[in-house]
């Protein structure tokens, strides 16, 4: 049963899972939430997190055996196809459910957060339009967190657009290190067709904008440190690619530049809520 518990999170892609959550529940609580807010938010935006990663590892087994990811759960034999897909199931079905507890507006875009991002699991990762997923959902989370409040009050566009551009740049820096395999399967995305370098230059020009709307988004002057975080949404990406190239060396998958990007969010959006310029 233990093995059975670890495959299932390790399939979950815990990683990102956790980053999403986080972000999440630092928003819910930058925005105004009360203890009982921020839960609601933390637990219906992880089940979404658990329904799409799962997802993802259920539909994507057969390519993952076939291109030796002795590093995914299920292709690697430690939990069943059918045990990850019922729990993604289960997932999806928890998450509108957990949001209605905030109110039935926020649950909706959360709901549209959860649909886009399964569309990103089939069919349109394989497609030109597969940035579009991640756009929509990532902007649509800060939009739920927003309006999950009482009130419901409307959510900035800034705030929306800066998750966009989050999203959209974390689907060129996490695909980097598997376009070999991709191709291998015939999956060809828009970072497949752009390429390495075109996915890169995409994914840190679109981390960079999502920053300076942060900072430059909110009523009032950006403040020092804001401009710092743009400064380093400018530097990251580049030692992460630096840092990539020397765990290919080193016989590892490339991941640092999908976890930069994933920091400097992060970063983002902690500087973001201690400024109190959210809503």
């Amino acid at each position: 049963m233990s093995s059975r518990v670890l495959g299932l999170v390790r399939a979950s892609h815990p990683e990102p899972a956790a980053a999403v959550t986080t972000v999440a529940g630092l928003l819910a609580w930058g925005v105004g939430h009360r203890p009982s807010g921020v839960a609601s938010v933390v637990l219906a935006v992880l089940a979404s997190q658990l329904a799409v990663g799962w997802t993802n590892d259920a539909l994507d087994a057969d390519r993952d055996v076939t291109v030796g990811r002795t590093d995914k759960p299920v292709a690697a034999g430690a939990v069943g196809r059918r045990t990850v897909a019922w729990g993604a199931a289960v997932a999806a079905v928890a998450c509108p459910l957990l949001a209605l507890t905030t109110n039935p507006v926020a649950a909706f875009w959360l709901t549209v957060a959860l649909v886009s991002a399964l569309l990103y699991d089939w069919p349109l990762k394989a497609t030109p339009l597969s940035v579009l997923p991640y756009a929509v959902s990532f902007g649509a989370l800060p939009a739920f967190v927003v309006l999950a409040l009482p009130g419901q009050p409307t959510p900035p566009a800034w705030l929306v657009l800066a998750g966009a551009c989050l999203g959209a740049g974390a689907h060129f820096a996490n695909v980097l290190p598997d376009l070999d395999d991709d191709a291998r399967t015939g999956v060809r995305g828009l970072p497949h067709r752009l390429g390495a370098a075109g996915s890169r230059a995409a994914a840190a020009g679109l981390l960079l904008t999502a920053t300076a709307v942060l900072v430059l988004g909110p009523p009032g002057p950006p403040s020092a440190v804001g401009l710092a975080a743009v400064t380093t949404a400018a530097v990251v990406p580049p030692l992460s690619w630096y840092g990539g190239r020397a765990a290919v060396r080193a016989g590892r998958r490339p991941v640092a530049a999908f976890r930069a990007m994933m920091l400097v969010a992060l970063i983002d959006v902690v500087l973001l809520v201690a400024s109190g310029r959210v809503v």
